[in-house]
């Protein structure tokens, strides 16, 4: 669907490395066990967009291929490597943030309590932000048209391993670094895309 050449506009990728080399690799690498890198494909680079033509300043996730794309002008986009919703838990539409939030407060849904009330019942009055708080270092909350909050997040996580992975109770998920860079990109008010996954069944909430 798209490809990987890289747009290679100096003034583009000089600013984008800087701002990945100005944030701690201690937020994307602290995890159990021994230290992982982030495998090369699942880190951001500026591609070209093939079969869709969306405008500038939006977000698009395509849950198979595991990526999330921030575009840019031209057809371009920045690409990001990102985990998403296990399951029958990935909810497709079309959200817009509706707030955003650094280093923020989680609350399990209560659908998560009742599936996994071991993991989630002792959060059910919040959990504070902080570097173990599953929304990471920051969070952008997905709305509908009608600024109706849907509970699910684009967020950070400290654990890498869990990027490329379909893993979470329907989130997208970055590593802290690059969800701290995304977030400095991305108002409130920006549309987001999560596109349907091959083949999927009904959704669960």
């Amino acid at each position: 669907m798209l490809s990987r050449r890289n747009f290679m506009t100096s003034g583009l990728v000089t600013g984008l490395m800087g701002l990945l080399a100005f944030v701690s690799p201690a937020l994307a690498h602290k995890t159990r066990g021994k230290k992982y890198v982030l495998p090369e494909k699942y880190k951001p680079r500026v591609v070209k967009l093939r079969k869709i033509n969306p405008p500038a300043g939006e977000i698009h996730v395509f849950p198979d291929e595991f990526f999330l794309y921030w575009t840019l002008a031209n057809g371009k986009a920045i690409r990001y490597g990102v985990g998403v919703g296990r399951g029958n838990l990935y909810h497709p539409g079309t959200f817009y943030v509706g707030a955003k939030r650094e280093w923020p407060e989680w609350t399990p849904t209560p659908d998560m309590i009742k599936r996994q009330p071991r993991l989630f019942a002792r959060w059910a009055k919040g959990m504070p932000g902080g570097i173990r708080n599953p929304l990471g270092a920051r969070a952008l909350y997905l709305f509908t048209r009608g600024k109706r909050d849907t509970y699910l997040r684009i967020h950070g996580t400290n654990n890498p391993r869990t990027i490329g992975v379909a893993v979470s109770n329907g989130c997208a998920r970055l590593v802290n670094n690059l969800v701290i860079e995304l977030y400095d990109r991305v108002p409130v008010g920006t549309k987001v895309v999560l596109h349907p996954k091959a083949g999927a069944g009904p959704v669960h909430t």
